[in-house]
């Protein structure tokens, strides 16, 4: 195939990820996430066979080929015309395999053949959607059908060119790793709401280096997804700020700060009449949504619009609209100790220490607690009784007596009894009542009053067995049983009405880790980042990091550990991971280290939240 051996030394292995028949075996184009590897697409030779057009048009499609110039040499000049090739991305777990030639190459005889069909297959594990949101799905088979005819080129001569081919691209997972990169947009949470404004994370996929459509680099490409709204999951339950119709500047394909780390973005003219707070807000959406994505620090983002510059906004003063803020970020670690009582770990922050029991009743109270969860402020804390009957809300500032149970599950069995509580940023407290009879999940507004049923519509006969919420209160992580396995899935929580009274739901369920067909435990990692531990379809526990969006995270698999029951992670993703087991207790793992034993006996460890 002397079309495809001009990928050159340098890309040796990307040549390698071409789908072969034959004797030839397939490797692996990349290492996953080897953004370095770069395929460079080579035009189809002079006389090239049917197969050989079709193994040329899919390495083309791992390149960073301008507008896909060269990739669309492989089509017929009307389907080069039409061809979309940003409709949205097939995510394969492998490379894509060629079968079916309506007639083997070698067996072609000279002008006699005028057309042929090859039909690609794989394993389908997800598609990102002309949004660059990425949609996980349980693994299926791919089929696509590619349509050959032999048409007349330049000179005259008659070339096989491929003139019925779907928009979108089909990428395998290693390929798709190395060319795409998660970038987390930032969005404010909409609905009836006291509180101050917060920004919640929407996460989409970009190109890692030049996109070939736009010609935009990384940054222009991540502001540019930016402006054009929040994605049709997220969108129900937040908003820009920036106008309908900002875009950037017309010609602008690149952004960089300059030598004092300030980021000029230049928007049109649709963004000139903003007024000064809501123009902050927009600055702070661009830097909250490009702090992790360049080793360069943005120190400050001037927003520029057609009339001059419009407002600036440092990095230090856009901490204000961070779900976690009011918090301030609390690194301390709680649990149960033998007896059910809360005791604190402290924080890296106040100098490491041995454990405390806490102020008031849960540190020294009568009853036995068996799962706790704490408030973001750390001022108050949420018990399930050791039996799962009854939720105690209490001070941990103040001495006092445990009051009534805010909730009491009548189930018979303390398996069908309520699920560990969660809070999230906004002060809300949830928990989930797993009774046979009667499941419900349930919100306490501030922690307190009566609990308010959130209808679940999407959960298809399955049962929540434990939730996470989100510091954002937009997002929910929920392990559902259904047919003997315990899945992942995460929810958009819904607010309608008024701020006093708001109907909440739950909808739009979606896999976050389909890979896994059992999840025992997860903890939210981060904005958009779930630290889960699980199995995969006859393998053994393994613990790891998953996206919200269902992808795998960057972070891959975890060292691991044996028999993991629970595990508790901060929004701060420098602080440690933490888990409980079966036979070493509580255990830590901190970033670029292994897992140590911090408690030889405690349960039911968490961070705030």
């Amino acid at each position: 195939m002397t079309a495809l051996l001009g990928c050159g030394i340098v890309v040796l292995a990307g040549c390698g990820s071409m789908p072969v028949t034959g004797d030839v075996k397939a490797v692996d184009a990349s290492q996953p996430g080897d953004s370095q590897v770069q395929v460079y697409a080579v035009a189809p030779r002079e006389g090239a066979t049917p197969s050989e057009i079709v193994d040329g048009f899919l390495e083309s499609m791992t390149s960073d080929d301008p507008d896909f110039r060269t990739t669309r040499k492989y089509l017929s000049a009307d389907a080069a015309r039409i061809w979309q090739p940003s409709e949205g991305t097939t995510v394969l777990a492998n490379a894509p395999n060629r079968s079916g030639a309506a007639l083997r190459d070698e067996e072609r005889r000279g002008d006699q053949d005028t057309e042929t069909s090859y039909i690609l297959t794989g394993e389908k594990v997800a598609a990102v959607d002309a949004q660059s949101s990425y949609q996980p799905i349980a693994p299926a088979d791919y089929s696509q059908t590619l349509h050959l005819v032999r048409e007349k080129a330049a000179d005259g001569k008659l070339e096989w060119r491929i003139d019925i081919v779907p928009d979108g691209l089909v990428l395998g997972q290693s390929d798709f790793k190395r060319l795409y990169r998660s970038v987390n947009k930032y969005y404010f949470a909409s609905g009836p709401t006291s509180g101050p404004a917060t920004l919640v994370a929407d996460p989409v996929y970009v190109r890692n280096r030049t996109d070939p459509v736009t010609r935009m680099d990384t940054v222009a490409q991540t502001v540019r997804a930016l402006l054009a709204g929040p994605t049709d999951w997220l969108s129900p339950v937040a908003d820009s700020r920036f106008p309908a119709g900002t875009a950037l500047r017309k010609g602008v394909t690149a952004l960089a700060p300059d030598d004092q780390n300030v980021l000029k973005v230049p928007l049109n003219r649709k963004a000139d009449k903003v007024g000064l707070r809501a123009c902050r807000m927009m600055a702070a959406q661009v830097l909250f949504t490009l702090r992790d994505l360049t080793s360069a620090r943005f120190e400050r983002v001037q927003l520029d619009g057609g009339r001059g510059r419009l407002c600036t906004l440092d990095a230090d003063e856009a901490a204000e609209f961070a779900a976690d803020s009011g918090s301030g970020g609390p690194d301390s670690q709680y649990f149960l100790d033998a007896e059910g009582h809360v005791q604190r770990i402290p924080g890296a922050t106040e100098g490491s220490g041995p454990p405390q029991p806490v102020t008031g009743p849960l540190g020294m109270g009568t009853v036995a607690m068996g799962a706790i969860g704490v408030a973001r402020d750390e001022e108050r804390a949420a018990a399930v009784s050791a039996d799962g009957q009854n939720l105690y809300v209490a001070s941990l500032d103040a001495e006092g007596q445990l009051g009534a149970p805010l909730v009491t599950s009548t189930a018979i069995k303390p398996a069908d009894r309520l699920s560990p509580p969660s809070w999230d940023g906004r002060g809300d407290l949830w928990v989930a009542d797993r009774d046979q009879a009667g499941p419900r999940l349930l919100r306490l507004a501030r922690g307190e009053g009566e609990p308010q049923e959130v209808r679940v519509p999407d959960l298809g006969g399955g049962r929540i067995e434990e939730l996470r919420m989100s510091a954002d209160g937009v997002r929910i992580a929920l392990l559902l049983s259904k047919d003997g396995h315990t899945t992942l899935k995460i929810g958009r929580v819904e607010r309608r009405g008024s701020v006093e009274s708001p109907e909440l739901s739950v909808r739009d369920l979606r896999q976050a880790a389909p890979q896994l067909t059992d999840v025992t435990a997860v903890s939210w990692s981060g904005r958009s980042r779930l630290v889960v531990v699980g199995k995969e379809q006859g393998g053994v526990q393994q613990v790891r990091y998953v996206q919200a969006d269902g992808s795998t995270s960057s972070s891959g698999v975890l060292p691991g550990v044996n028999q993991v029951r629970a595990v508790a992670a901060a929004d701060d993703e420098l602080l440690p991971l933490m888990a409980e087991t079966e036979g070493d207790g509580i255990v830590k793992l901190s970033p670029g280290d292994n897992w140590q034993t911090v408690l030889e006996e405690g349960t039911s460890l968490v961070y705030p939240g």
